[in-house]
């Protein structure tokens, strides 16, 4: 049965390249009939992508039980954040109605009920993407140490459809769908302690990140932000027209930097650093290949313009490149030792990694 849901999904997927590469083909003779023919199809095409990736989500969910399980309870709720930054249609019905998302919490298993717990917000990265299993290892060091951690997927994530990923929002109304995570986990957890709430999250989770605390200062009482995407305009500058025309989609910003630099600067954490009242420390890296070092390195040089106290790490080509502190190396285990003990600094969980040896062991099952 399982080699051949394997054996249906492979032919699937070979099925939508070969779809995809004919109608990516331009034509330079179509009748007005082929373009309608052919933008059905590629409206078909589009949906069936959402469908495979609901399919990939639907099998992820199960994952986090089989690989976090032992040591959390895993909740999957459905929370709303504030409605949508434009609205195709202002009076139609159930404009302006919040948007809805789902958020994951896990709790450890050895929480006790009547004792007060550190929260740790932790939002994913990716410009479309979702909080998927590859983030196993962290989830697990962080509930090892006694964290009860919320992960939202915010608007414009991966795997609820076609309608959730169109609702994306980039550095816009997604933060306070974060947010918003952080607040339900208050409403309906009461062995929560409200001063001891922290953020934590990379590349577009690290931007998260900041613009949470800079737009909620007293919400947290830590951060951390890895690799954080940091200014949208300089972005735009380095990457292809492809990434920027993510952005300028019509659901989207639908415009340029070009056609309208103030947008992109309002959603940049660089040019929102003189907000910072939240300790903080950041990491870059200067052989990342995604989140090039000059965006960070604006951020650096914004808040110490501002005068903020904080913390920051520049490291000097580490392997791994984006990834460089997220992997299972002992380097890569070393620098989150670091980011572990500044959290616990401030959010003093029940438990802390001694060595690089008691994070490893917690970070997957062992026999």
């Amino acid at each position: 049965m399982r080699i051949h849901f394997r054996t249906s999904l492979i032919s699937l997927m070979v099925l939508i390249f070969c779809v995809s590469a004919w109608i990516s083909v331009p034509s330079f003779a179509q009748s007005s009939e082929e373009s309608a023919e052919l933008q059905l199809l590629r409206r078909q095409f589009d949906n069936l992508s959402h469908q495979i990736s609901q399919l990939q989500k639907s099998i992820d969910d199960v994952l986090w039980h089989d690989r976090v399980g032992d040591l959390a309870i895993i909740d999957k709720v459905r929370i709303f954040g504030p409605p949508r930054w434009k609205e195709d249609n202002p009076t139609a019905q159930g404009a302006g109605n919040p948007v809805k998302f789902h958020a994951y919490a896990f709790i450890p298993r050895d929480l006790d009920p009547n004792r007060k717990y550190p929260l740790l917000v932790f939002p994913h990265g990716g410009v479309h993407s979702n909080f998927s299993t590859s983030y196993t290892h962290i989830v697990r060091e962080l509930i090892a140490q006694g964290y009860v951690v919320v992960a939202p997927e915010y608007r414009g994530s991966t795997g609820y459809g076609g309608g959730m990923y169109r609702l994306i929002d980039y550095g816009g109304l997604e933060i306070e769908d974060t947010f918003a995570s952080r607040n339900y986990m208050l409403e309906n957890y009461s062995f929560l302690d409200d001063k001891r709430i922290g953020i934590l999250g990379w590349s577009h989770g690290g931007l998260h990140t900041l613009m949470n605390i800079f737009s909620h200062p007293i919400a947290y009482q830590a951060a951390y932000a890895g690799v954080p995407v940091s200014d949208l305009i300089a972005r735009m500058g380095y990457k292809t027209q492809g990434y920027r025309e993510l952005y300028s989609a019509d659901y989207h910003i639908g415009k340029t930097a070009y056609e309208d630099v103030q947008e992109y600067r309002r959603r940049s954490p660089a040019w929102n650093a003189d907000k910072l009242q939240t300790p903080l420390l950041i990491h870059t890296n200067t052989s990342d290949e995604d989140v090039n070092v000059l965006e960070v390195e604006h951020l650096i040089k914004s808040l110490q313009a501002a005068k903020k106290s904080f913390e920051y790490e520049i490291f000097q080509n580490a392997p791994g490149g984006h990834s460089f502190d997220r992997l299972d190396t002992r380097q890569a285990r070393e620098i989150r030792l670091k980011i572990y003990r500044f959290l616990a600094r401030h959010l003093h969980p029940e438990h802390t990694f001694k060595s690089v040896a008691e994070l490893a062991k917690a970070s997957y099952r062992h026999p």
